[in-house]
């Protein structure tokens, strides 16, 4: 069976995810930070029948990356890496006037370096893989300019042009950065509390990610919205 690492995974977009790989019988090694959370996902997708291996840990600290990539190993290699664990900078986020540095180094060390730094890890197995895939979630922000937006998103600006290096860098392994658009997520929900507006469930865009892993297009960055034939942003 394929093998898929994928951080910040108890919850959102990580967890929606998972579920959707495990139902297609691939092994998982799933991180978090809340480790109670963690088991209780591991334990929700035992019932697909595939390996899942719960880690919980902080993806910043390099014995946990060790770890997961260790984890993944003995589950028979790496097929997949997604990098899904996010750090905000600021909760609720602020202007840049008054964003706490520490907050954006968080983002920073979160989002950019420890995302990067297990891919590292990670790459000796993801080369041997023969179908190797990396995936960043990115975001808007990225791209576009928000107000009080722009700690996280310079952080996930980064990300996407590390992707986007490595993608040249890797002919033998798919690299996709991934902007899901907006999500009903707590990740959002802690960002933009007073926002009402409905935003789409975590597992309504993961069919866009599954359609990259099926069609397994040139490394690069894809929005979620056009892979699903939407017109939203």
């Amino acid at each position: 069976m394929p093998v898929a690492i994928i951080t910040g995974a108890s919850k959102g977009l990580g967890r929606a995810l998972a579920g959707a790989l495990a139902e297609r019988g691939w092994d998982l090694v799933l991180d978090a930070r809340t480790a109670e959370v963690l088991r209780e996902t591991a334990a929700a997708l035992d019932v697909h029948g595939t390996r899942v291996t719960a880690v919980p840990g902080d993806v910043t600290d390099a014995g946990h990356r060790s770890a997961l990539v260790a984890a993944a190993r003995r589950l028979g290699g790496v097929d997949l890496l997604v990098s899904s664990a996010s750090a905000l900078g600021a909760e609720p986020l602020v202007r840049l006037d008054v964003l706490p540095l520490e907050g954006l180094r968080r983002a920073l060390e979160v989002n950019v370096v420890a995302a990067l730094a297990l891919v590292q890890e990670a790459l000796p197995l993801l080369r041997a893989s023969g179908t190797g895939t990396v995936i960043t979630v990115s975001s808007d922000a990225a791209a576009e300019a928000y107000e009080t937006w722009g700690g996280y998103g310079a952080s996930k600006a980064a990300l996407d042009h590390l992707a986007a290096v490595l993608g040249e860098e890797e002919p033998g392994v798919r690299v996709w950065a991934v902007d899901p658009g907006d999500m009903a997520t707590d990740l959002y929900a802690a960002a933009v509390p007073d926002d009402e507006e409905p935003r789409p469930t975590p597992a309504s865009v993961v069919p866009a990610f599954l359609r990259l892993l099926d069609e397994r297009p040139a490394s690069g960055r894809y929005g979620a919205p056009s892979l699903l034939g939407e017109g939203r942003r």
